[in-house]
């Protein structure tokens, strides 16, 4: 019923977007003398979750861990006197994982000329219980929690079905009961990265707010996979990570938590993509009559409106309409269930009545105002007109008549929540980076730039777009080569500032846009 996203013409973005890398070679630039300062980079260990290991694209694979912001550093430091970064890398650049032969990870993505799809033909040849043999320099582990880094048998095949254990350290962790950070320490690092905290708010993000916010409770051991970590529970275990890293005397430089609403998972599909022409005018009329009953049940309990007025093609080529917004469930809301079943009763009979007070009861129609904005999830975009099974018509059309579920859509309710944690990680991760005298790399403030003026990187202009913005990969979520490269700099810029290091920087045009289908 309904194009959702204009792929084909995110493709033909793409291919102005590499117009942009304009390359002065006649420039002489003058020489680097790398030096490491203050710091010493013999030993250099990268602690945190995906972003850390190299995903991209839906997937971790070789090329992505080979771009991964901690290995581009670790090249830098090499120049320093930096050792050696070893990497458990992937078996293949398919990315995906198997247990037992069985995949429980799926490929990398691809995008196609349409779309993001899975790799064609491709199939995960990654085996979870064939250990690698370490130790290992690069321990980002997607899917890590902050409490993770610190969590004895995190690397146990034997907790992966239940959640107690991370497929991924199953394959490097040098014993099933070793921690993340006990791998780390073991190597007597001389320096250090963390990255650590995301996962701790954007996996309730992912969800649309499916899980708890735990605030108050201090036993992470009871949380959900989508819960908000508590922020005494965060400040803890962020201290502990640091204080055991830093046991030895290690340098290290440690990032913020970026604002989830940065990243283009949150910013592509927009509160309002309903065409008028895809609301037939008997649909538009029958629906503004019920959310108008609807309305005025809350002015008269002194609630604001939940509903605007649809609007449907009036077939004059001389007006142009306003698109209309996505209807979605707000749990946030109290239920007028009642009172809709109520009001309706008389005129359309108890049972439908209670069918639509039921379906109505906290929906509202999505916005987009400053300040108190919701938004969509990207994995929503396929959903969004197609019909709901189970339910009857005219009332099972995906965000026109049938509200978006909570796990479609993340309410302004639920990202102020995620703000309110997130701005207390961050005190914590500035408060304990200054009292160890760390370098700090202000991750929040970079995302945020990139998905409002964007930044210029180097002759390229860097955006959070999705598909075309250069940042960001087809996950939406995780960093393209060349945002990981950017990442690299800034964190080496802060390197250089508090340790005296000199680096030599990377230029955009030194990475791809996108990785392409095949690899070697």
């Amino acid at each position: 019923m309904i194009k959702n996203i204009k792929w084909l013409f995110f493709a033909s973005l793409i291919a102005v977007s590499c117009t942009q890398d304009e390359v002065n070679y006649d420039e002489v630039e003058p020489e680097v003398i790398v030096s490491a300062g203050d710091a010493d980079f013999s030993k250099y260990v990268a602690l945190g979750n995906s972003l850390t290991a190299g995903f991209s694209d839906g997937a971790l694979f070789i090329a992505g861990q080979n771009n991964a912001y901690p290995k581009l550093m670790a090249d830098q430091f090499a120049q320093a006197g930096g050792g050696s970064f070893t990497i458990p890398l992937m078996n293949d650049n398919f990315g995906g994982l198997l247990l037992g032969g069985t995949p429980i990870q799926g490929v990398r993505l691809i995008f196609n000329g349409s779309a993001p799809v899975p790799l064609p033909g491709a199939a995960p040849t990654t085996e979870i219980i064939t250990p690698l043999t370490g130790p290992f320099n690069n321990l980002g582990v997607p899917g890590a929690k902050s409490f993770h880094l610190l969590a004895n048998g995190y690397g146990n095949v034997a907790g992966v079905a239940a959640g107690l254990a991370n497929p991924y350290f199953v394959r490097f962790a040098s014993s099933p009961s070793t921690s993340i950070v006990a791998d780390a320490v073991a190597q007597n690092p001389t320096f250090f990265s963390l990255w650590i905290g995301n996962n701790d708010v954007l996996s309730y993000a992912t969800s649309g707010g499916t899980g708890t916010n735990q605030l108050g409770n201090l036993n992470p051991a009871t949380y959900g996979g989508n819960d908000i970590t508590d922020p005494t529970v965060f400040a803890t275990v962020y201290s502990n990570l640091v204080n055991a890293l830093t046991a030895n005397g290690a340098k290290g430089v440690v990032a913020n938590i970026p604002y989830v609403n940065s990243v283009p998972f949150f910013t592509t599909v927009p509160t309002n993509p309903i065409a008028p022409a895809l609301i037939p005018a008997a649909s538009s009329a029958q629906l503004n009559q019920l959310f108008g009953a609807v309305n005025q049940i809350t002015t008269a309990t002194g609630q604001p409106n939940r509903f605007v007025t649809l609007v449907s093609d009036d077939g004059n080529p001389a007006t142009v309409e306003p698109n209309n917004p996505l209807l979605i469930i707000d749990e946030s809301l109290p239920s007028l269930s009642a009172e809709i079943t109520a009001v309706l009763t008389p005129v359309l009979g108890a049972q439908t009545a209670t069918f639509l007070g039921g379906l109505y009861g906290r929906a509202r129609h999505a916005r987009n105002t400053t300040g108190n904005a919701d938004y969509i999830l990207l994995t929503t975009r396929g959903v969004i007109g197609t019909n709901q099974a189970g339910v009857p018509a005219p009332f099972n059309v995906n965000g026109i008549s049938y509200p978006l579920q909570d796990n479609r859509v993340l309410t302004a309710d639920e990202v102020a929540q995620v703000k309110t944690a997130t701005d207390a990680y961050n005190a914590s991760i500035k408060a304990i980076a200054d009292e160890k005298s760390l370098a700090f790399v202000d991750a929040n403030a970079l995302l945020t730039q990139l998905s409002t003026s964007g930044i210029r990187f180097g002759n390229f202009h860097m955006t959070s777009s999705f598909v075309q913005g250069g940042a960001f990969g087809l996950d939406g979520i995780h960093l393209t080569a060349r945002g990981n490269a950017y990442i690299a700099n800034k964190f080496m810029e802060a390197i250089s500032a508090q340790y005296n290091s000199v680096f030599k920087m990377y230029k955009p045009e030194q990475f791809p846009l996108s990785y392409p289908a095949i690899l070697p």
